[in-house]
């Protein structure tokens, strides 16, 4: 699949996305009537090595990493056990060959925010992923619903 591909299917079945680029990536955040200054991620595509993510190697010609944020229960479900945060500029400590294609895998910089990843999906794995877009795009509601009620709340002198 594609990036476009993938972004049209999230699109077309979750309300109140909005495409952005953000740090020089293409993003889908939840943001209904953009009511936030860039709303709360869903998900990501890494299109080109940065100076602290390069594990995955998307400078390949044609590669691009799909990134998520899952639940805690979902992490462990995956992988097991959860890492520890990696210095900056260095990857998590597990045992994936982050260059690997179509493999669901922890995320080599941010696995220990049980952000998840894929290289190049292909529509079976894709599919394999959708529940987790599901559980991602349900925390992303309840984050922005509490984000929203601390805006709600805070009171005019």
């Amino acid at each position: 699949m594609t990036t476009e591909e993938i972004i049209q299917k999230v699109l077309n079945n979750f309300n109140g996305l909005v495409k952005t680029k953000n740090w020089g990536e293409i993003g889908l955040f939840y943001n209904p009537e953009n009511k936030l200054s860039k709303g709360i991620y869903l998900l990501t595509f890494k299109e080109k090595d940065g100076a602290n993510d390069k594990a995955s190697n998307v400078n390949r010609e044609g590669v691009f990493r799909l990134n998520l944020g899952v639940s805690k229960e979902s992490f462990y479900q995956l992988f097991g056990n959860k890492p520890k945060r990696p210095k900056a500029g260095q990857i998590i400590d597990m045992p994936f060959d982050f260059t690997e294609l179509d493999k669901i895998m922890p995320h080599p910089v941010y696995g220990w925010m049980n952000w998840v990843c894929v290289l190049n999906p292909t529509k079976e794995t894709f599919n394999k992923l959708f529940p987790l877009i599901e559980e991602g795009y349900n925390l992303a509601l309840k984050k922005y619903e509490k984000k929203m009620i601390g805006y709600n709340n805070v009171s005019c002198p």
